[in-house]
């Protein structure tokens, strides 16, 4: 899989990928990740050395088209066009470079895959956001997002009676209590600098309900960059877990018995120039404007599917349950955390401009590409047909006579059903993408099915 020859490169390089090139040279960075994220949301990559950099920021690096058919176990499905014949490109986004605090002397840059000649590729995840972006701008609209994750911190130890391994939490402090704050300190401050030295701002962190349970949340930005923070995030929550020999686990479930982690996603709707925000109307009960309502009614429209893509796992469906305030009914209101999209409370003097939803079914073992991308697919189709979602729901929805609030799906291959079913979604995916997407899921669900608890806690809590 690896590149066999050199191919000329074109030095005419943009100020940009000049000014990582310097940055390289004189902050001593020796080699730099190229990283993407693949259908089954594992984070994987390739790395150039220093001295090939500056060819390698307009070559990028040879990749196999198969790795975009390969699940989160490492097993390679067969899906047409995705084989051993053929080959993309894998190519950095200068504008995404950041030296590596949790690994001295290494950098990474956020990739696109693209075919030999320069063109998208069909199977990129980057480029299906930065097309789902492109159509919403056409509407007269950007997105503004913000991923809110929860994470386990713990030890990896071996359990003889499984074996495999098991993921033991640094404590087991209440939600919130001041003993976790201190139980953790060390790791948090660690983890809170290396991510403000990459350019994520830091807004808030506490210790979460599940024992080991962390949850910090980054500033809000424009989609592109929301979906490359998540990523820079992942990484560097495990990799200052590791540099502490400790282990951070973002998998939606990695512990049965504990609260799950989620990481829901913030949305708003702006302007092209992020001046005014289209969800706030002061005028109404719930400070939304008509818009905004067009836009729930297109996610409402689209849950169902869109849950396979915004929880992207098999292990994502332990957490989907009632009275767990992870959601787990198609449904909407405000402040209210059973429901699947949560109209959220004004914050601050200007609350029109802070109005914004939190869609609650969302983890991270999706990946933000495509999740970001499916949902704003599925509220540009409420946007365009100007769909009505009904009414809010202002109370715990399991509360109601049974059957009254659909249930999302249970399971990731019901997910996948409603995904194949959308019309909407599959059309926005396109062809390759996915019946790879589809192909990579179930072989997963196929997967886990076969085996016990144990073994897809394991698998999940390695990977995510």
């Amino acid at each position: 899989m690896a590149d066999r020859h050199d191919i000329t490169a074109d030095h005419a390089l943009g100020p940009t990928a000049r000014h990582v090139v310097e940055r390289a040279n004189v902050e001593g960075v020796e080699l730099i990740r190229f990283l993407y994220v693949d259908h089954g949301g594992v984070i994987r990559g390739k790395a150039a050395s220093r001295s090939r950099l500056a060819e390698r920021l307009s070559t990028g690096i040879g990749h196999t088209v198969a790795m975009m058919a390969m699940n989160m176990l490492d097993e390679l499905q067969e899906v047409e066009h995705l084989g051993p014949v053929g080959e993309v490109r894998l190519v950095p986004d200068p504008a995404t470079f950041v030296p590596l605090p949790y690994a001295p002397g290494a950098a990474a840059m956020l990739s696109d895959l693209r075919r030999i000649d320069g063109s998208p590729w069909p199977a990129c995840p980057r480029t299906f956001l930065r097309e789902a972006v492109a159509a919403l701008r056409d509407e007269g609209h950007a997105l503004v997002a913000a991923y809110e994750p929860e994470f386990t911190l713990g030890h990896r130890v071996p359990d003889h009676e499984s074996g495999v391994d098991r993921l033991v939490p640094v404590d087991d402090s209440p939600c919130y209590a001041t003993t976790g704050f201190n139980q953790t300190h060390d790791y948090t401050m660690a983890l809170v600098r290396a991510l403000e030295s990459q350019g994520l701002r830091v807004e808030h962190y506490h210790p979460e309900l599940g024992h080991g349970q962390q949850e910090l949340s980054i500033r809000p930005a424009p989609a592109m960059r929301a979906a490359d923070n998540h990523v820079i995030y992942r990484e560097t929550v495990r990799g200052v877990a590791l540099r502490m020999s400790m282990w951070a686990s973002l998998a939606p479930k990695p512990l049965a018995d504990q609260a799950g982690n989620g990481a829901h996603l913030h949305i708003s709707l702006w302007d092209p120039d992020l001046r005014v925000n289209a969800f706030g109307d002061l005028t109404d009960r719930h400070g939304l404007s008509t818009t905004a309502y067009h836009f729930i009614g297109g996610l409402i429209a689209h849950l169902p599917a869109l849950t396979a893509l915004t929880c992207g796992s098999a292990n994502s469906f332990r957490r989907l349950a009632p009275k767990s305030w992870s959601s787990a009914y198609v449904c909407y209101g405000p402040d209210n955390r059973e429901a699947a999209v949560r109209i959220c409370s004004p914050v601050g003097q200007d609350a029109a401009a802070s109005a914004n939803l939190e869609i609650k079914p969302s983890d991270s073992s999706a990946n933000p590409y495509l999740s970001l991308g499916a949902v704003i697919h599925a509220g540009l189709d409420g946007l365009r047909r100007r769909l009505d979602p009904g009414e809010a729901v202002g109370v715990d929805p399991a509360t109601l006579p049974e059957g009254s609030v659909p249930r999302l799906p249970r399971s990731l291959d019901e997910a996948l059903d409603a995904l194949e079913a959308d019309d909407v979604l599959m059309n926005a995916l396109g062809p390759l993408r996915s019946s790879a997407y589809l192909a990579v899921k179930r072989s997963e669900a196929r997967a886990f099915a076969a085996q016990d608890d144990a073994y897809e806690l394991f698998h999940h809590f390695r990977v995510f």
